[in-house]
């Protein structure tokens, strides 16, 4: 049986501080240091695309963060997108918490499992209230709604239609544009 040393997040800044986790694509989940996996063209090109397309239409009331940390009980992870209350100076000295988050999108192509579990979880657990993942390889917008209990009650799967962020009711997303 293998023994893995769980990690706090204030443990966590203190190896970023130091420069121990320098030049490495690490992210914190669940108290574990897990490596995170390269992006390929379609990866990069989708989270822009979800990121423009949020700036767009969120102007002055979401700020959106592209592949930036979020910090939360005992996680610090990345999403490929995350919607968030208030401005860049905001996050001067913390990344965002729970209560500033809207929405976060991860961008899937070979991190299917981990999005759809560990990352799920996490933020189930810290109570995120819309996440969603965009599965490339099946071209299926995933949404986890309503976190009890530390996971989310509802999933969806969606192929085409559209949907609107919980946040943000009047903003319509197009099933079929997030896979053009």
């Amino acid at each position: 049986m293998k023994t893995l040393t769980r990690w706090t997040v204030t443990e966590y800044h203190r190896m970023v501080d130091a420069g121990i986790l320098a030049n490495k694509r690490v992210e914190l989940i669940a108290g574990e240091i897990v490596d995170m996996s390269p992006e390929g063209p379609l990866h990069s090109y989708r989270g822009e695309s979800f990121a423009d397309f949020f700036r767009d239409r969120l102007s002055g009331r979401a700020l959106v963060r592209e592949a930036r940390p979020i910090t939360l009980a005992d996680s610090e992870p990345e999403p490929d997108v995350a919607l968030v209350r208030g401005s860049r100076e905001d996050y001067k000295h913390r990344h965002p918490g729970p209560k500033d988050i809207f929405l976060v999108i991860e961008i899937s192509n070979s991190t299917l499992d981990k999005d759809l579990n560990e990352k799920r979880q996490a933020y189930a657990q810290a109570g995120l209230a819309e996440y969603w993942v965009l599965d490339l390889k099946h071209n299926l917008l995933i949404l986890f709604r309503n976190p009890v209990e530390g996971d989310y009650q509802e999933r969806q799967e969606m192929s085409s239609g559209k949907i609107n962020p919980l946040a943000f009711p009047d903003v319509d997303v197009s099933i079929s544009r997030c896979f053009n």
